[in-house]
């Protein structure tokens, strides 16, 4: 539910004192989006509990957490004073005032952990989307759809916790939102929690093993360098 600010450059890798590569790659950008109610928090928190090494970003807030939430987990909640004083000094990748509130995702654990080469969840609406496309080209971008827009409709009442008012402006919002699938790489239908959660792993493990994402110093090392010198230095005549 945000929109961006200027991303930093990320290194594709980094080396230690005696030259040699400290990482195999840089970390993966996964940017999760879908309209509210669609149950992509229920699928982010699965997909983080189920896949070994992928950190979640959390999100800082000005709004007043929901009933079961906690500061840390779901999102940072702080007052709008302490929002607004790390806005003004740029701690935030992208943020955005959305139904009277501002959401931001913090700039530098993100880019910490992409640079120590560990892939990154980041849940966010189209337009942040959309910001963090232009200064991330290798970030796989994913969109999660509800099987309707009347079943949307049904969850957000029975969720109770906005008014009819928000609940219209959202769907509203949906209508606006889905026609920006284009830019998304990956549609999931969330009609079936288990079903989608095994094609995010799908497709989480298969960005994984893109060949452009191959450590061309592993590859080397295994298959390139040769590991016995002495080997290619003996005459091929003398071998019996």
């Amino acid at each position: 539910m945000k929109r961006g600010m200027t991303a930093n450059t990320i290194p594709s890798d980094s080396a230690s004192t005696d030259g040699r590569s400290v990482q195999e790659r840089r970390g993966i950008l996964f940017i999760v989006s879908a309209p509210s109610g669609a149950g992509k928090t229920t699928l982010c928190k699965q997909l983080v509990a189920s896949m070994p090494g992928l950190w979640h970003s959390v999100s800082y807030t000005t709004r007043k957490p929901r009933v079961g939430e906690e500061g840390g987990r779901e999102y940072y909640f702080v007052e709008e004073d302490t929002f607004q004083d790390l806005m003004a000094r740029h701690e935030f990748l992208e943020y955005a005032h959305v139904y009277g509130n501002w959401y931001g995702t913090p700039r530098k654990a993100l880019m910490d952990k992409l640079e120590e080469g560990v892939n990154v969840l980041l849940e966010i609406d189209v337009q942040g989307a959309l910001q963090i496309k232009k200064k991330f080209e290798d970030a796989v971008f994913i969109f999660i759809l509800p099987p309707s827009l009347e079943t949307l409709r049904e969850r957000l009442l029975s969720r109770a916790s906005d008014s009819q008012e928000v609940i219209q402006r959202r769907l509203q919002k949906v209508k606006e939102e889905v026609w920006s699938f284009r830019e998304y790489y990956y549609i999931v239908r969330n009609d079936d929690l288990g079903q989608s959660l095994r094609e995010l792993q799908s497709i989480f493990l298969a960005e994984q093993l893109k060949t452009k994402r191959l450590d061309m110093n592993w590859f080397e090392q295994n298959f390139i360098v040769d590991r016995d010198p002495k080997q290619n230095q003996r005459d091929p005549s003398t071998t019996t």
